[in-house]
């Protein structure tokens, strides 16, 4: 799919931010809409179906957050969260209600359109019946196994879910909460200790992870070159 079929909606009730946005967006062969509030990004949404959405969350009247909540339950749109805050537990929560990503105030252009690449790129299931590559290692998700180095590897029905996950959104960071919803795990323990076990499945060097990587008092992250 080219970037020019590519809808985006853009909501921040910042008018720089918002027409800066659209600009350079639009620049790189988007076709970007743009809302000041809610209640205008809830209209567009009726009538139009976009491919992501660039949303503030402090705004007047319904905030990002609670918007984010609100569109996660009727329709699967991504979304990347705006915020000028950078305490971990905002980050957190916008995760926790279905936002596919944030990113900080002030930013720089070219990383909101990294994240926008990937996440268009990978909004997809995988095919489970390919093979797939991280770094050195082979995952085959059918026969639930991983080989690297000519040594083959088992997983178990909690990993698949979970790389599953992880495969189909590269660079997209899980909370503890939300990788126990994927895998069905409940304890936080259980879960670290499964993703020990993936990293000594698919890192040459576990210890020093390269690829399932954890993003402190956030999560964990899966980066695919």
């Amino acid at each position: 799919m080219e970037n020019k079929e590519l809808h985006i909606l853009v909501v921040d009730d910042d008018n720089r931010i918002r027409n800066l946005l659209k600009d350079y967006l639009s620049e790189n062969n988007y076709l970007v809409s743009t809302a000041e509030d809610a209640n205008q990004a809830k209209e567009k949404l009726k009538f139009i179906k976009f491919d992501i959405m660039i949303l503030d969350v402090m705004m007047p009247g319904q905030n990002g957050y609670e918007l984010t909540k609100e569109i996660k339950k009727k329709i699967k749109l991504p979304i990347i969260l705006l915020t000028a805050k950078g305490e971990v537990e905002n980050r957190i929560k916008g995760l926790e209600l279905g936002a596919d990503d944030y990113i900080g105030k002030p930013f720089e252009p070219k990383e909101l359109l990294l994240r926008i690449k990937n996440l268009i790129k990978n909004n997809t299931k995988i095919d489970l019946s390919t093979t797939h590559s991280v770094g050195n290692a082979k995952i085959n998700l059918n026969k639930m196994t991983i080989n690297m180095n000519n040594k083959e590897r088992k997983i178990n029905n909690s990993e698949k879910k979970v790389l599953i996950e992880m495969l189909s959104n590269p660079g997209k960071t899980y909370s503890r909460d939300e990788i126990g919803k994927i895998s069905g795990i409940n304890q936080e323990r259980s879960i670290d200790v499964m993703i020990t076990r993936l990293r000594q499945k698919l890192e040459i060097n576990p210890k020093n992870p390269k690829y399932l990587q954890t993003i402190r008092g956030s999560g964990y992250v899966l980066w695919i070159e």
